[in-house]
């Protein structure tokens, strides 16, 4: 399976660049899924419905189900935050799988920039790092540098290294 990342600090555009690039390679004809990384407790459920009854009741996993979808929700229940690795082997075969987070897994990644930060770039300690989608000026790399907004050029640069193209 392909997999490609797109990271970045808080408000760099990540979300919106994963967006735009799965809307961009699905029109060309590739299956894309994706996987997102939260730092914080989310959930998918709502108190009250069925499903959120059989998770506070203690399931292990619940799957819900129609004609137009399917979820598995896992409690995890104080396990330790599952490998990357064991989450993508969890998904139904695709062209590829766009990442967003996980900045410090092995795979190849984009740095997002939206706006100037305080924060330093991911891309000078990181080698996984194989260009930067920016929003704002970031100099010279050693990486190609994209404009955020060029999703056609971001999307033609991953097909490439994934060897899709």
């Amino acid at each position: 399976m392909n997999v490609y990342g797109i990271v970045g600090w808080k408000n760099s555009g990540k979300t919106t660049l994963v967006e735009r690039l799965v809307a961009e390679i699905t029109a060309r004809g590739f299956s894309v899924s994706t996987v997102k990384h939260a730092h914080h407790t989310f959930d998918v459920d709502h108190k009250g419905k069925d499903s959120f009854r059989h998770r506070s009741a203690g399931a292990q996993e619940v799957m819900l189900a129609s004609r137009n979808r399917w979820a598995l929700m896992h409690e995890s229940r104080g396990e330790a935050e599952p490998p990357l690795a064991d989450l993508l082997a969890r998904l139904s075969p695709v062209d590829l799988v766009l990442v967003e987070g996980y900045k410090r897994d092995d795979h190849p990644k984009v740095e997002a920039r939206q706006a100037e930060g305080t924060q330093d770039m991911l891309v000078h300690d990181d080698p996984t790092i194989r260009a930067v989608a920016a929003g704002v000026d970031v100099g010279a790399l050693a990486v190609p540098v994209f404009g955020i907004n060029d999703v056609p050029a971001i999307a033609d640069f991953i097909l490439q290294e994934v060897g899709l193209v």
